[in-house]
């Protein structure tokens, strides 16, 4: 495992490397530091030992107070040294901690970000704290306890010198504590692996359960969520609960052979004192021996929860990342003029697999509009999620400028385009930061786009204007003011691509007239602009109509001819109902 963690059981191919495992990959030369400076300490570490055997067996015995003065001399030098090799060894685990979170923490949120678009299950505090855990983990004590452990030998060695029964006595300790370890790790890791998804899936239910705290407390649902979030809760505290138990069953085990075996210890070298075979000095030295030689694995049994847990983070982040991949060094593109191909599109729900759209094919010059219409659950938003590139195609192409939609950079894509969706959310901030996509805001830009989506005069009368704040602390909008704030922000720019979902759903009159004549104004200036819609009013700004029946085209067309066919359609279905009733 810390093989994988410092990054040396890495691909060394670069194009299979994911973010993680290329920060790791250039922080090992800073991890073989700090394994040197473990190494020089752990070396220096043997210096008190020697002083207090020599105190013992030379000083006490000579009286010369000479000799006393110049070993504490030496040793208060070998101390100073010992604290200046701490200190810049904590300051370079610190300069790593830094550049791990530098160099990771956009990558994760980033990837976060777009699985829990792709409505994959996450919790995206958990991957953020999946960071900080292997972070602090490879920073922290845990990583110095499995640097120091190789030395144990070194202490064993020493140990030797004094007398074999001793060496073998710290090595048979060593041997124990290490199965005792190992065991622990066997009993407690499949329970705390599960304990922790537990506790991440409880998260997840309590945060979706606040997004919609409104609703819920309006309808009398409180109680009935609060039952769904605490059943997992529960399942949670249950399995925490048995990973406790078992680690404390093993806990005391370990914690026996601790408090055991420096007073056995102490027993063999008195022994072997009494006998003759090694003097006072080395009683007291081969119990510190043993101290140091058994500090690595008693560290590593107390800070066990924490190393699986930094394992499972960091397997976690490993696997999000690598899926990830898809969307990293992807080449720059012109923004779109507008040029739209869709060709036998296929769209499947992630986490599906009956697709909701199917055989979608249509192209778009600019300066075009097309209206999307059809019953209920017919398709419309799936199919508008997949021309903006949300989801990824199950089959056929989504090509803007000849480029395949799901394939452009995000942030380049994004700017470029205009989108509204049905369901309208706001992030914390300003009117005008909203309105600006969070970005660097510019003023005339934002008022243009406001006095295009009709919103200019409701903004100024906001209680700040511009800088009124929304998001969810912020100040409460109703739903046709949060629809015309969102297709202001999708304006903003004058975009030469948008797409609407139902951007009249929650407009009145006047500020569905509004939206026609800002409909006709951007395709005047040359933008290609698809929206859904079960109004007729919209349909006047459109040329074009796309039906859709279950998922699929059932027609496509100028809207004149299409609500032709439509209406002929209609009469011969009242033509065939009137024969049915003369026939009876």
């Amino acid at each position: 495992m810390l093989g994988r963690l410092l990054g040396w059981g890495v691909a060394q191919d670069a194009t299979r490397m994911n973010a993680l495992g290329a920060v790791l990959q250039e922080c090992k030369q800073a991890f073989w530091l700090a394994a040197i400076l473990t190494a020089v300490v752990e070396i220096l570490s043997i210096a008190p030992v020697l002083y207090m055997m020599n105190m013992y067996d030379r000083v006490l015995v000579s009286r010369s107070e000479v000799t006393l003065v110049s070993l504490t001399a030496l040793i208060m030098g070998m101390y100073g040294f010992w604290s200046a090799l701490e200190w810049l060894r904590t300051r370079l685990m610190v300069r790593i901690s830094m550049r791990l979170d530098w160099d990771l923490a956009a990558a994760t949120f980033d990837a976060a970000f777009r699985r829990q678009v792709g409505r994959k299950k996450i919790d995206v505090h958990q991957m953020l704290g999946d960071l900080l855990l292997v972070r602090q983990f490879l920073t922290g004590q845990s990583i110095l306890a499995l640097m120091s452990a190789p030395f144990a030998a070194l202490f064993i060695l020493i140990a030797a010198f004094f007398h074999f029964y001793l060496a073998l006595f710290v090595l048979v300790a060593s041997a124990l504590l290490v199965g005792a370890s190992v065991m622990t790790q066997r009993v407690t890791t499949p329970v705390l692996r599960q304990a922790n998804d537990a506790k991440a899936e409880a998260n997840r239910l309590a945060a979706q359960s606040l997004q919609v705290s409104e609703t819920a407390l309006a309808l009398g649902m409180q109680q009935a969520v609060r039952k769904r979030w605490y059943q997992k809760h529960q399942g949670f505290l249950g399995l925490q609960a048995h990973a406790s138990e078992a680690a404390g069953t093993m806990g005391g085990v370990s914690g026996f052979l601790q408090k055991a075996f420096p007073s056995l210890q102490l027993a063999l070298g008195v022994m072997l004192a009494i006998e003759g075979l090694i003097t006072a000095g080395m009683v007291i030295a081969s119990t510190v021996l043993i101290s140091k030689a058994l500090a690595p694995i008693q560290k590593l049994l107390m800070t066990w929860p924490e190393l699986v847990s930094a394992r499972q983070s960091f397997e976690r982040l490993e696997t999000m990342l690598l899926e990830d991949e898809i969307h990293q060094d992807r080449v720059t593109l012109p923004a779109p003029t507008g040029d739209l191909v869709v060709e036998r599109l296929v769209g499947v729900p992630p986490g599906m697999q009956k697709p909701v759209v199917e055989g979608i094919s249509l192209s778009m010059n600019p300066g075009e509009v097309t209206a999307i219409i059809g019953p209920s659950a017919s398709g419309k938003s799936s199919l508008v999620r997949l021309l903006v590139g949300i989801w990824k195609p199950a089959g056929g192409t989504v090509r803007l400028d000849g480029a395949n939609v799901f394939d452009w950079m995000r942030s380049d894509l994004g700017r470029a385009i205009g989108y509204v969706p049905q369901d309208v959310a706001f992030f914390e901030g300003t009117v005008a930061d909203n309105i600006a996509r969070m970005g660097e805001v510019d003023d005339a830009k934002v008022i243009a786009a406001a006095q295009l989506a009709g919103m200019h005069e409701t903004i100024l009368a906001f209680p700040n204007g511009y800088e009124t704040p929304i998001g969810e602390t912020g100040h409460v909008l109703t739903g046709g003011q949060k629809q015309r704030l969102a297709i202001a922000r999708a304006v903003y720019g004058e975009p030469k691509f948008m797409v609407m979902d139902e951007p009249n759903a929650a407009l009145d009159e006047a500020s569905e007239r509004a939206l026609v004549e800002m409909i006709k104004t951007l395709k005047a200036k040359g933008s290609t602009i698809l929206f859904t819609t079960h109004r007729p009013q919209l349909l006047s700004a459109a040329d074009n109509v796309l039906v859709l029946t279950q998922g699929r085209q059932a027609g496509y067309g100028p809207v004149k001819t299409m609500l032709e066919a439509a209406k002929m359609k209609v009469q011969a279905a009242s033509q065939a109902q009137n024969n049915m009733t003369v026939a009876v």
